[in-house]
C-alpha cells in the first residue's frame, strides 16, 4: 500500500447481530467510500434496509464516523490487536413517517 502502510481489515456488524466482511481496505479509503460497501452488500432479507448513505452511520469505538474522513483518521487504536478485525457498528436511521394529523 502507499506509503508502507498495511490494510485495515474491517468487519460491519449490523442490527441483528449479523456481519458483512471481514474485508481489507486502504487506510485513505473513505467513511463514505465504506458506507457504500455496505449498502451495496446489505442483506436484503432483513426488515430494515437503508435506502441512502446518509440512512447509515458507522460507529468505532463509540463514534460516529465523519463521511469525509479517512479510514485511518477514523480509527480508534485503542484496545486493537495488531493484525486484527476492526468491528464497526451499523446504525439505520430509521424512515421518517408522514404522521402529521395525530389525534
Amino acid at each position: 500500500m502507499a506509503g508502507g502502510r498495511e490494510p485495515i481489515e474491517v468487519k460491519f456488524r449490523l442490527f441483528d447481530g449479523t456481519d458483512i466482511g471481514p474485508n481489507k481496505y486502504d487506510p485513505a479509503t473513505t467513511v463514505t467510500a465504506l458506507k457504500e460497501f455496505v449498502l451495496a452488500r446489505w442483506p436484503q432479507d432483513k426488515d430494515i434496509i437503508p435506502k441512502t448513505l446518509n440512512d447509515v452511520k458507522l460507529i468505532n469505538a463509540g463514534r460516529i464516523l465523519e463521511n469525509n474522513k479517512t479510514l485511518a483518521e477514523s480509527r480508534v487504536p485503542v484496545g486493537e490487536v495488531p493484525g486484527g478485525v476492526i468491528t464497526m457498528h451499523v446504525v439505520v436511521r430509521p424512515p421518517q413517517s408522514d404522521k402529521s394529523g395525530i389525534a
